[in-house]
């Protein structure tokens, strides 16, 4: 890695954990910010959601802006967008003005992550290197979302939840310039016109899927307006593909999503990523309900798997190396699984506390391992002109799964009984490691349909850069 190299990785690196952060920084704080700026109680979880509306629904579509208007270009658009919008949160005298703060962020994160990763897989080749990259991503990607647990309660404890808006402005303002002086725009290839009808139809489809799984997470999977708009979305889904398989230039090239890395890929880090976040939610139920415990402590707890998350990173790229994709990716949720399985055995003495510390621990090292292989697996033999798509693409599967996990385990404990009570959060912890056991023998099944048809070198089962015979020799051990 050159010095130009590392300290542009050093950028965008610290652009993602901040990005991540932003996604859960305020969920400890939402109490105190009802009763400042006089949100109704039932409303206070819009400043989560959004955000997320924002960030999920708009990030296919910005990931592909990048590819017309330069990767560099978009991602100090989006920087500039997310300091902002956080100064304008930090002052915000009414609801209104501070779910504009929070909507402008959300599409700050849509623009910025995507083009982020685009940087990234266009700075280094294919090989160690961008593996290594890629490991380094996802460890402050995943450490973001739980760091900002942990840094919610402490600037809401010690200063005010206000700084937990103000905080960004100057570390983004810095990246922006950091980004200007340091980061080379990547030559762009002749762009055809762009797929407005289709950018429309999945925006809209995702916004409504996750206002859905909003909506089901709060009432219960009976709600009548989560089911209009779980309906929704699957039609406009629907028409999506159609149009797509129509247009000359389409959104989405779906020739892309039947690569087999590619699809095995995102199948991997959706389960990964939903069923974490859910764990982490059910997990932070569990200990202020169950436990009683005060949410600063709760946060530092959570916040000790992180280290596992940092373990993970750190060897996923060398599990990819040795054992290949589809190894790789079996590994780490198949760890996932039995980690969060385990868990199950919680109950309402503190001694459940360290039973946690050490399972969750083994549980972050396994959806760390499955995420850097998802990240390699996503953004393999794309070529140049494709890469802002194929990381617009990751970005949506990043940014759904984190948003659809909390919801989804939501609905499954309330519908068990509630989320304050132990039955309930060990079935859902339950299901949820079901869940991912579940999406195991799904992509077992991909991996077998297409395996016939997969071109000559897929990464699937190989080394993805073994250039030597040894190195082969190895990874079909």
């Amino acid at each position: 890695m050159t010095r130009h190299q590392l300290v542009a990785l050093l950028i965008l690196l610290s652009s993602q954990f901040l990005l991540s952060v932003d996604f859960s920084i305020l969920n400890v704080a939402l109490p105190e910010i009802g009763s400042a700026l006089g949100f109704a109680s039932a409303d206070v979880q819009w400043v989560a959601t959004t955000f997320a509306l924002c960030a999920a629904g708009f990030t296919l579509l910005l990931g592909r802006l990048g590819d017309w208007v330069g990767r560099r270009r978009m991602f100090v658009i989006g920087m500039a967008v997310l300091a902002g919008a956080s100064l304008v949160g930090g002052f915000a005298g009414s609801p209104v003005v501070l779910l504009i703060a929070r909507a402008l962020q959300g599409l700050a994160t849509a623009a910025a992550m995507p083009a982020a990763l685009a940087l990234i897989t266009s700075i280094f080749a294919e090989g160690p290197l961008r593996r290594r990259a890629l490991g380094l991503s996802s460890v402050l990607a995943s450490l973001g979302f739980t760091a900002g647990a942990v840094f919610g309660g402490i600037l809401t404890n010690y200063l005010s939840w206000r700084a937990a808006f103000l905080v960004n402005v100057p570390i983004a303002a810095a990246v922006v310039v950091l980004a200007l002086l340091i980061i080379r725009e990547p030559a762009r290839e002749k762009q055809a016109r762009l797929d407005v009808r289709g950018a429309a139809l999945i925006t809209t489809a995702l916004i409504t899927l996750v206002f859905a799984m909003s909506r089901f997470g709060e009432h219960g999977v009976t709600d009548p307006n989560g089911l209009i708009c779980l309906a929704a979305s699957i039609v406009l889904i629907v028409f999506f593909i159609r149009t797509e398989r129509r247009h000359s230039a389409p959104l989405v090239p779906l020739k892309l999503l039947t690569r087999p890395n590619i699809l095995a890929g995102h199948l991997i880090g959706f389960a990964s990523l939903s069923m974490e976040t859910g764990l982490v939610f059910l997990s932070t139920m569990y200990f202020q309900h169950v436990l009683e415990l005060d949410p600063l402590i709760t946060g530092l707890i959570i916040g000790l798997t992180g280290v596992g998350a940092v373990v993970g990173g750190v060897i996923g790229p060398r599990v990819v190396g040795r054992l290949g994709i589809r190894g790789a990716m079996l590994l780490g949720l198949g760890i996932q699984a039995l980690a969060t399985g385990a868990l199950v055995a919680v109950n309402e003495h503190p001694g459940s506390i360290a039973l946690y510390s050490v399972v969750g621990f083994i549980a972050a090292i396994g959806h760390m391992v499955a995420i850097v292989t998802f990240l390699v697996a996503a953004t393999s033999g794309v070529e140049p002109g494709q890469q802002g798509l194929a990381t617009g693409l990751v970005t949506m599967t990043q940014q759904v799964g984190m948003t659809l996990g909390t919801p989804i385990v939501s609905a499954i404990a309330t519908a068990a009984g509630g989320l304050t009570s132990l039955l309930a959060l060990r079935i859902g912890i339950g299901i949820d490691a079901l869940i991912v056991a579940a999406f195991i023998v799904v992509v077992v099944i991909v991996l077998r349909r297409v395996g016939t048809r997969r071109a000559p070198g897929s990464p699937l089962d190989a080394h993805p850069d073994a250039h030597s015979e040894a190195e082969q020799a190895t990874t079909r051990s």
